[in-house]
Order: C-alpha cells, then structure tokens, then sequence
C-alpha cells in the first residue's frame, strides 16, 4: 500500500462521506442550543471554529469502512458517536486556552479573550455535559461508554504535562504516555467508535482503535516538530511549548544523547524561555541544528507505518484509500 501522494488535502479524504458529514454537522446544530443570548453567542462561536473535523471524519470512514453493507447510510448512530468524539475534543481546547492563558486559536481570538476565561471554563463544561445529556438520553450506552473514557485520559495527560514543565523533566516513555492520553486515545477512540457504530465485530472495533492511536501518536509529534517551524501554518505562535517550558519529542531527542554539561546548558535556556526571545531563537536553532526535529520526524513516520499497517486485512475500497491518504496528510501537513 502506497502511504504518500502528492498534495492531499482533507476535501479529498472527506469526499467519499461528505453526505455523512453534512448530516453531522447538522445533528448538531440541532443538538447543540442553548437558552439564554450570551450562553447561545459563546456556544455559536465556538462550535463555528471546531477547525480541521478530524475526528469526525475518521469516525465516519471508518463506519463506512466497517458497515456491512457498503454504501449504504450509515444513520443516526455514526452522527452521535462523532458528535462524542468531537464535543470532548471542542471543550478540551476551550480548558486548554484557558490554561494556557492563549489568545487566539486558529487565528481568530479564543474563547477566553473574548468572554474571559472563567466564562470560557463554563462553556467547556457546558459542551461537555450536554455532550454526555444527549448520548444518554439516546439510550446508546454501548457508544457513551466507549467513548467516555477519553475524558479522564485527556485530563491526566494534560496534569502529568504540566508537571513535567514545571519540573523541566521528560524522559521518552513519560512523553509518550503524555500524548497518548492528550492526543492519541480519542483518536483511537474516534476510529474505534466508527466501527461499533455499525455493529462490526470486536476485533475490528480493537484494530480500528489500534489505528487511530498510531496515528494519534504521529498527530502529536508532527504538531511538536510544527511548533518549531518558525513559518509555520498551525494558527499559534511559533516555538509555543519552549514558551511554556515544554520538553516535546524534538528537544527531547537533542537532551538524550547530549553530554551532562550540554544538557545543563539546555535545560538552563529552556528555563529561560517564557521571558527572553533570544534564548527561544537559540534553543529552537540548537534543536535543529542536532537532529532533533529529523529523530522526531523519524519516530513520526513509524507511527504512520503502523497505522497504514492495521489497515491491511481491508479489502480495497474508496474508504480505505482515504484513511491511508488520511495518515499521508498527518505526516505532510503544515498546519
């Protein structure tokens, strides 16, 4: 199986769901309301920037990869299983920005400069219990307990990272465990809850959630070695996590086979860096300099070996071809 084409683009890996994809986006904006105008405004805005719809898209490919009969609509299930999916992911930006103190998210202002941030948390409570409302109210229990397991994984990736940071600490297997939890479990998830929403068997609910963790993992690594782009299209500033102290795969690599004295001396600028421009330029140039956005990029592409590899036992179908381009995209793309 070929991984790479040129110039692949999401429009294209949506197009065997686009009808699917349409009927989601629609579920929820009838699901999605809110009384009061402030609540209803917030709600609007954020819903209206959830940016590249990875989640739902895989979601929705694999439903239809998985379907027992092909072609056929895959119905309210595969809508309510994305919508889980997608919600999470939504309200954990919302608490990321805020978190983060960050001021726009894909290039427009985040939530939490426009309402602030303590309006911004409720939001992202708000999205996440209506979220868990509607699946139960559903009577879905199968999808809703696949899915809410995520939750708890997103929260511990997201405390472990920060005291990693604050400790100026990382060793590979931690940030490994990071950005499975912050990143690769609902992509699994996402994959994963496709297929059982079609009611396949167990084993290709296992394989397709094996596949979207491997490709979860190469999401997270390639946004790592993005932050490190100084043109780079990803809708934040360039070098962000040495900004915030973060020790990614890229720096990582460089601190592993650095001598002691080398390593101090990178740790002390990476220390430096939420204050001082220069010592980010210099930090950002040593990284690339050494080899570490080259060994990230290697340890990207294994992932992405992996996942096309779990799609193997698929016959050929237009939906298989566009999760392989899928993993294509997450390994070429700038933003």
């Amino acid at each position: 199986m070929t991984i790479f084409a040129d110039m692949i683009t999401l429009e294209d890996i949506r197009k065997p769901v686009t009808a699917e994809l349409a009927a989601f986006d629609e579920f929820v904006e009838r699901q999605f309301t809110a009384e009061g105008e402030l609540l209803s405004d917030m709600l609007r805005y954020a819903l209206s920037s959830r940016g590249k719809g990875i989640r739902p898209t895989l979601v929705m490919l694999s439903a239809a990869m998985n379907a027992p009969v092909k072609g056929a609509s895959l119905g309210r299930r595969a809508s309510l299983a994305a919508m889980l999916v997608e919600m999470i992911h939504v309200a954990s930006l919302i608490h990321d920005d805020v978190i983060d103190e960050a001021d726009t998210r894909r290039g427009k202002p985040s939530v939490n400069a426009r309402w602030q941030s303590h309006k911004a948390v409720i939001l992202g409570d708000y999205i996440l219990a209506r979220n868990m409302n509607i699946g139960l109210q559903s009577g879905q229990f199968d999808l809703v307990t696949h899915v809410c397991g995520s939750m708890a994984a997103l929260c511990e990736g997201e405390i472990l990272q920060d005291d990693c940071a604050a400790n100026r600490l990382m060793s590979r297997t931690t940030y490994l465990d990071i950005i499975y939890k912050k990143t690769a479990s609902l992509l699994g998830v996402s994959a994963s809850a496709g297929a059982l929403a079609v009611g396949t068997t167990r084993d290709k609910v296992s394989t397709m959630r094996r596949f979207g963790e491997a490709l979860g993992m190469a999401f997270q690594i390639q946004d790592d070695i993005l932050d490190y782009t100084p043109r780079n299209h990803a809708g934040k500033p360039a070098c962000n996590d040495l900004c915030e102290g973060k020790i990614t795969l890229p720096l990582l690599t460089v601190l592993e086979k650095a001598p002691e004295p080398r390593r101090a001396e990178l740790l002390d600028l990476l220390g430096r860096c939420h204050e001082d421009a220069a010592s980010v330029e210099r930090l950002r140039a040593a990284v690339e300099t050494e080899g570490g956005l080259q060994t990230a990029a290697e340890v990207m592409h294994g992932y992405i070996t992996r996942a096309v590899e779990m799609l193997s036992d698929y016959e050929d179908s237009e939906y298989r071809s566009a999760l392989v381009n899928l993993c294509a995209y997450v390994a070429e793309r700038d933003r």
